[in-house]
């Protein structure tokens, strides 16, 4: 099952190379690259029963060729004249002369298409179609990539299921699936691709699924079973009034009420094993704060580890500003450092001068060592591995240990997928905080919206320019470099224009983002290295480009990076794409500014997804199974997971071995606690 792509036929660099873009690297790979749709030609209809403007099925007999007609260099139109035995159909395909000349006069076939009407007249506008003989079937449509067709994926996954299939194995328990009534791992690939009906795909659909869920459930269990113990961090009664009478603001009552969750984990014999759950500019950073300041209060340190060095560095500056009057000491510690200058604050970090130690994955290599670590934060963290979270937590002895994420996840979701994992919501904003209001425009409106952004930069507010690319290496999108020349020559010659992207070293960037939150850059173009960390109240317009090729949680993220003052704010999506999830993702962002509204829209529009995020996190990933729609299904795989980790912990019994391979495999890098 692990034999690369290669090994099928006509699979050579070239297409090896498209596969890999899908993440299909394996013949394992493609056989669990599922369809995203089927064309459905088992349930042909007439052509006055179909419905213009939406696609359909309809059997029909070819009646007569057209002449093929040139409209223009490289497009040629044929049409066909067809019957369904009540009604005429005019069939119209562009530019396929290989269907064309395929389908024979007096044949009947089961053709697929956009249906219309013109005159009276029935219209189809040709997609696919099979011959009638070869029996009606549900067809797959695979996502793909440029230069990799339907067709070539269809041959693909059917010699890797006619000459590999014998080796797909089973690896849930038998009494498992007897339970559930499921069909047997290889007859459900099988279905899944090439379904005989309906039936045979919601069978197949649900024996996959339920595995998929099953085994996120048994990798969560296990890890969550990992750190379980005493732990000498136990910090009773912290005096919080100092931390509280130094802030400037009120709290919200949200983050009161964390802090309050937090203070009584912390006083506990176990270690605190909390998610932080709130929107952008909920303020998590200072319930995290707080959670600092009690852990310096019981004699313990903390320490803070943020993606990338932007979002350490906003971390260290906020920290600073609040703790350091009250005694707290906090150090910056991140990979841009000279050996020297890292090596000297390790020393100081080992020896306890440091009280609060924020920084990326620089804190979990093995020369960072702590003088007494009781309490860990980890922000953003669906960006992390579980093995780096795990590194992290081990410095200390059981630590109480914080999870801070900004990307909402809705709370009932959230409970099902943590499961014993204590969860506190940041629900409210801060006081003073404006709704950010979003236009979606079409790029013939950019020089307009331009305009608008130069009233805003002339009242003295500051503004943000995302673009997806960095260079032109796709001609279709704007290339950042290019783009921050033109906009700072043509259209912002009086202010000052500065450009953002990951490619800089992290002292430029630096410079870049001090120089921008003194005032002294008017208008950042960046890519989506701005996503987190960068607070700058004073900014108050974003425009994103090419916005179709952001996920809408993250154009949620980029927008969270203005209205973080008390000034109006506002947010410019730039998109020519006409595409009806388009449309619809652009439509969310421009009706709400709850995040966990946005979140569950994605999770709708993504379908079974990444739920997780990016494949480094260590966990299964979800091909067919979706967590909303799937949410019953969910809960009974846990109860499953359960129920089989009650009776075998370490599943060392002989009937789990297809499984324990498999989480051997999943859990390579990390301590999992099966060994």
């Amino acid at each position: 099952m692990s034999d690369p792509v290669t090994v099928l036929k006509n699979v050579g660099d070239k297409r090896k190379k498209l596969y890999e873009k899908l993440g299909v690297r394996t013949v394992e790979d493609l056989l669990r690259f599922y369809p995203r749709s089927y064309i459905d030609y088992t349930n042909p209809k007439l052509a006055a029963e179909c419905i213009p403007g939406e696609s359909a099925v309809i059997e029909a007999k070819v009646l007569k060729k057209l002449t093929p007609a040139p409209i223009r260099r490289n497009m040629v139109l044929y049409k066909l004249l067809l019957t369904d035995g009540f009604s005429h159909i005019m069939l119209t395909i562009f530019n396929n002369e290989y269907a064309y000349y395929d389908i024979k006069v007096g044949e009947t076939y089961l053709f697929h298409g956009k249906f219309s009407t013109m005159g009276g007249s029935y219209q189809m506008t040709f997609s696919s179609f099979i011959r009638a003989e070869d029996g009606a079937v549900m067809r797959p449509i695979y996502n793909l990539t440029e230069g990799l067709s339907n067709g070539m994926v269809v041959n693909n996954v059917k010699e890797a299921l006619e000459h590999w299939g014998e080796f797909l194995e089973d690896i849930l328990p038998l009494e498992v699936a007897s339970r559930h009534l499921l069909m047997p791992f290889r007859e459900a690939v099988q279905a899944i691709h090439f379904p005989r009906g309906k039936e045979d795909y919601d069978k197949a659909r649900y024996r996959l699924a339920f595995e998929e869920l099953f085994l996120l459930s048994l990798s969560l269990l296990l890890l969550k079973g990992r750190d379980k113990g005493r732990t000498e961090v136990q910090i009773k009664a912290p005096d919080m009034h100092p931390f509280y009478a130094s802030l400037p603001f009120d709290l919200t009552g949200a983050q009161k009420r964390a802090i309050g969750e937090i203070l009584a984990d912390m006083a506990g014999e176990a270690p605190m094993n909390r998610l932080l759950q709130g929107d952008v500019g909920s303020g998590k950073t200072m319930v995290a704060a707080a959670g600092c300041y009690a852990a310096f209060q019981g004699g313990f340190q903390s320490a803070i580890m943020a993606p990338t060095e932007i979002l350490a560095a906003q971390h260290e500056t906020t920290l600073k500003k609040v703790l350091e009057p009250l005694g707290v000491k906090v150090c910056l510690l991140t990979g841009s450092l000279s050996k020297k200058q890292k090596d000297t604050l390790r020393a100081e970090i080992a020896a306890g001068s440091y009280d609060v130690v924020v920084g990326t994955h620089a804190l979990v290599q093995k020369d960072t060592v702590f003088y007494r670590l009781g309490f860990v934060v980890t922000d953003e963290q669906h960006r992390f591995g579980v093995r780096q979270r795990g590194e992290l937590t081990q410095k200390g002895d059981h630590p109480h240990h914080l999870v801070m994420s900004a990307t909402p996840i809705p709370r009932t979701l959230a409970l099902i997928v943590y499961g014993d994992l204590d969860i506190s919501v940041l629900d409210e904003l801060p006081k003073g905080r404006q709704k950010v209001e979003t236009y979606a425009v079409h790029s013939d409106k950019r020089k307009r919206a331009l305009g608008f952004i130069k009233k805003e930069l002339a009242s003295g507010h500051q503004g943000y320019i995302v673009c997806p690319l960095i260079e032109d290496s796709e001609s279709e999108l704007m290339a950042a470099v290019r783009y921050e020349q033109i906009i700072q020559t043509t259209y912002f010659p009086e202010y000052k224009v500065a450009l953002l992207h990951g490619r800089l070293k992290s002292d430029e960037k630096e410079q870049i983002m001090d120089a921008f939150k003194m005032g002294k850059i008017h208008l950042l173009v960046s890519t989506t290295v701005v996503e987190v960390g960068v607070d700058v109240p004073n900014a108050t317009i974003m425009m994103i480009e090419n916005a179709e090729r952001f996920g809408l949680s993250q154009l949620h993220q980029l927008r969270g990076r203005v209205g973080r003052g008390s000034a109006r704010s506002y947010c410019i999506l730039v998109s020519d794409n006409e595409g009806e999830e388009n449309r619809r993702r652009l439509q969310v962002m421009k009706e709400t500014t709850d995040g966990f509204v946005i979140a569950k829209e994605d999770l709708k529009l993504r379908g079974a997804g990444d739920f997780f995020g990016d494949r480094q996190h260590g966990l299964p990933q979800l091909g067919i199974a979706d967590l909303l729609e799937d949410s019953a299904l969910f809960r009974t795989a846990q109860r499953e997971a359960k129920k089989l980790l009650q009776q075998d912990p370490s599943l060392q019994l002989p009937e789990q071995m297809q499984l324990r391979l498999y989480m051997d495999k999943i859990f390579v890098n990390n301590d999992s606690g099966l060994n």
